[in-house]
């Protein structure tokens, strides 16, 4: 299948949000109806006008978008002023799964985060994802250390 993988435009972000609304998950956190709220469009704002944020959307031969995720970078003092390229958000359409598309969009992220001398590539996943977790790890991801979260609202 050709696919290619681009920076996402301010028309992709309703199927960017129906992307991740479609899960277990993904439902109880998102509110995808259209039209689509106003604060997912100042956050995509946000998110464009950031050097350090890359949304990036993954498209079929057809231009529709089957896929998403979001790679950041974060700058340091530690690992002598290092920079780590976090990613986040990432969905493969359910229709278009198992088909290596998941590992096409992490080979561009990890060359992505070459490109800009990121020192690691860091990713953090639900304990609810065990299939999320076993890919990951397929594609040589180690769960180093453990995470915790303070949720504020």
């Amino acid at each position: 299948m050709s696919v290619i993988i681009r920076q996402a435009t301010i028309k992709d972000v309703p199927d960017i949000v129906q992307l991740l609304a479609n899960d277990k998950l993904g439902k109880l956190r998102e509110d995808f109806r259209l039209p689509l709220p106003q604060k997912y469009y100042d956050a995509f704002r946000n998110i464009q006008k950031d050097p350090n944020q890359e949304l990036m959307v993954l498209e079929n031969e057809e231009k529709v978008i089957i896929g998403t995720l979001q790679l950041s970078f974060i700058q340091y003092l530690t690992y002598q002023g290092g920079i780590r390229a976090q990613i986040e958000a990432v969905r493969v359409h359910e229709d278009y799964r198992n088909q290596g598309l998941g590992k096409k969009l992490f080979r561009w992220a990890i060359e992505r985060a070459e490109t800009r001398n990121a020192h690691v590539v860091q990713l953090t996943t639900d304990k609810q994802r065990p299939d999320a977790l076993a890919f990951y790890q397929s594609l040589g991801f180690k769960a180093s250390h453990d995470g915790m979260k303070l949720h504020l609202q």
